[in-house]
């Protein structure tokens, strides 16, 4: 079977409502807090992606079982550090950063050795930033040069510990919460904003953590050792997901979107701040607060005229996901826009700054970079007509979904390669293209 898309035709006007893929974060996290609950956690609308479904094999191999019925997950955990490791075990976390940093926070009092270990991606990419933390709790890790395969094996002896996260990481961060509830004490992390989702969680489950807000960081107390009861989690829409979709309505002629469901927790939807300070029209309706997050429908529209934006780097936490979508808007909005201190971006799946600069140099836009920062000449008559070629990206799903809308909006003849990529996220992203009218072979 072919592992590419061809795309010919820009799509036309359309009028529609969708749902997009459930958040991969929070699919994740849910798992992961589920092995740890004492009894039976029931996670509906889990997403499916291979991430996901990683994150399922990993806590099966812990000794966590799980049942899926209809649209239900039914996970049984046995309580804090409640995994059964009788032998050395390997785990393989696939793509996902995300379940390769957390899992080992929950690793920290394994009595067996546990072998985290990655695709090609993810094994290029630095653990430095969790396995700091773990060896100031106690734990014993070993990595060469801070990569994948990363040896975990627990202390029988942990201490709590008070650090800072300076790089606003909410990996990092998720990865000493969950350290820190298998030690005795109070750990503290003074952390920079990022989403917080595990936060959240932990509060909705009743757990004994504090969030305490201050100028530009977050002060965390979590207490250790405080048991929590198996759980019912319905997943929301992916706000990262629901962004390709958003800026497909935006750049195309006559056309308006509902996205139903969307998570859009203050810590994921800097895409939409960012967007509307460019001119468009994004409204958040039938809001309201489920297991904690925010939950709301997406209404968007196509706007003819969209403004160049310096981009204040306060939002890049909350858009550092979509930052590779809102370049497309970008150039095609009036003027230059100015984006700055977003190295963060390279160490994602792929070093996506580097590549978000080649991929719009590619389509013809005028683009400066200058370190982390990059300066996006737009042009608002921006059309392709030339074969364009998309490989070699690393099979990065955030690619693949730019490309596409890229396409689709401004034109000119595609084929793009790693169609399996979409995997890691979202699954139905071609089928929803589909039902919106797109033309893709």
């Amino acid at each position: 079977m072919k592992n590419h898309v061809s795309i010919k035709n820009k799509l036309k006007d359309f009028n529609k409502t969708i749902t997009v893929s459930s958040d991969k974060s929070i699919s994740i996290r849910s798992i992961l807090l589920a092995s740890q609950a004492i009894g039976v956690s029931r996670i509906s609308n889990l997403l499916e992606s291979e991430d996901v479904l990683n994150t399922l094999k990993a806590v099966k191999k812990l000794g966590i079982s799980y049942k899926k019925v209809g649209n239900v997950y039914n996970i049984y955990g046995y309580g804090l550090n409640g995994f059964n490791l009788k032998k050395k075990i390997t785990i393989n976390a696939g793509n996902s950063g995300t379940l390769a940093r957390l899992i080992l926070g929950l690793l920290v009092k394994s009595k067996s050795e546990v072998k985290i270990i990655g695709d090609k991606s993810l094994s290029k990419r630095d653990f430095s930033r969790v396995i700091k933390p773990l060896k100031l709790f106690g734990v014993n890790i070993k990595s060469k040069r801070n990569l994948l395969p990363i040896r975990i094996c627990g202390a029988e002896f942990l201490r709590p510990i008070s650090y800072n996260e300076e790089i606003g990481s909410a990996q990092v961060k998720s990865c000493i919460i969950l350290s820190a509830l298998n030690t005795p004490g109070v750990s503290i992390i003074n952390s920079r904003k990022s989403r917080n989702h595990t936060e959240l969680m932990l509060k909705f489950l009743n757990y004994p953590i504090q969030v305490k807000k201050a100028k530009g960081y977050d002060k965390i107390l979590v207490k250790g050792l405080s048991q929590f009861k198996g759980f019912n989690y319905n997943i929301p829409g992916d706000i990262s997901s629901a962004s390709f979709f958003i800026v497909l309505t935006l750049l195309s002629l006559k056309s308006q979107l509902i996205i139903k469901n969307v998570n859009i927790n203050k810590s994921r939807i800097g895409i939409i701040s960012i967007l509307n300070k460019m001119g468009a029209k994004i409204k958040l309706k039938e809001r309201k607060i489920y297991n904690g997050e925010e939950v709301a429908s997406i209404h968007v529209e196509s706007k003819k005229i969209l403004k160049g934006i310096n981009c204040p780097p306060k939002l890049n936490s909350s858009a550092i996901d979509e930052f590779l979508i809102i370049f497309l808007v970008a150039a095609r909005a009036h003027g230059i826009s100015k984006f700055k201190n977003l190295g963060e971006m390279n160490k994602k799946e792929s070093k996506r700054l580097d590549l978000a600069v080649n991929f719009l140099k590619l389509i013809g836009v005028k683009v400066e970079r200058f370190n982390n920062d990059i300066k996006i000449y737009g042009n608002p008559k921006l059309e392709l007509s030339k074969n364009v070629k998309m490989n070699n990206f690393l099979k990065d799903h955030r690619i693949f979904f730019l490309s596409c809308i890229t396409a689709l909006t401004i034109g000119g003849k595609w084929k793009i390669y790693d169609k399996d990529s979409i995997n890691t996220s979202f699954p139905s992203f071609l089928k929803i293209l589909k039902s919106i009218g797109a033309k893709i072979n």
